[in-house]
């Protein structure tokens, strides 16, 4: 499928997405949230692990586009914003790890995309913020929940009510972002994580991945219950099989996803 703001790529089980509008330094409209979504709900079956990235050396995604939120009304932005949020929640949800690849700028819609994905890279350049308090709004694509479950309550206060923004070594101190490396080394690293979670069993990432976002806010007793039964389910696949198999044979398991 082509697409207007969006490159896409699949090598090996891994895709890479690419937001592309560089003229506005990938921010966000309802052209290109839809284009996402679109792309989600169609990603190919043989993916096991997505990369998302922003084209360019300057920017991951810059934010919302301000010239189309300008003169919304009270119910336009709710909209606006809700679009937003429903696709990250796809990108939340999707049943494959999801790595955000950030090679830049990652403020206010950039940085609650980069929220949405599992896990977080940035290039020694990338700066992070949530700069809406500025602009007389608030986050408006779940960053305000995001921000908060990933860097503490009292953090993700202090960055949103000043729309401060941070470097790539302070979002790594607070626990924004798994890792930090050099620009030119970005997609390399990126591409070496997705490679090591697509060595694995997908339906188990897959249920690991379901468990704990599906625990988070569940009482103890009910999240060891919902981990328990997935972990039965487990066995009731080939790739368990096959896995411990090779375990016990000192062999190389190969997964199909079955």
């Amino acid at each position: 499928m082509n697409y207007n703001f969006l490159k896409t790529e699949l090598k090996d089980n891994i895709a890479v997405l690419t937001i592309s509008a560089p003229k506005s330094l990938n921010a966000l409209n309802s052209t290109i949230l839809g284009e996402i979504g679109n792309y989600l709900d169609n990603i190919d079956k043989s993916v096991r692990c997505l990369i998302i990235t922003g084209d360019g050396e300057k920017s991951f995604v810059a934010g919302a586009d301000i010239s189309e939120m300008a003169n919304l009304n009270a119910a336009e932005g709710e909209a606006f914003g809700k679009r937003g949020a429903d696709v990250f929640r796809k990108i939340e949800t999707l049943p494959i790890p999801v790595i955000a690849a950030v090679n830049g700028f990652a403020l206010g819609g950039g940085c609650e995309l980069a929220m949405a994905c599992d896990i977080r890279i940035c290039s020694s350049n990338a700066r992070f913020g949530q700069p809406e308090v500025g602009l007389g709004i608030i986050p408006g694509f779940s960053g305000t929940l995001r921000l908060a479950k990933l860097i503490g309550m009292g953090m993700a206060k202090q960055l949103i009510f000043t729309g401060r923004n941070i470097k790539a070594d302070e979002a790594l101190r607070i626990g924004l972002v798994n890792a930090v490396c050099e620009p030119a080394d970005l997609m390399a690293e990126a591409m070496k994580i997705a490679a090591s979670i697509c060595a694995n069993a997908p339906i188990a990432v897959a249920y690991a991945k379901e468990c704990i976002n599906a625990e988070w806010d569940l009482p103890a007793d009910e999240a060891i219950a919902y981990e328990s039964r997935l972990f039965g389910q487990c066995f009731a696949t080939q790739d368990q099989k096959t896995g411990m198999k090779a375990f016990l044979e000192k062999s190389k398991a190969e997964f199909i996803g079955k």
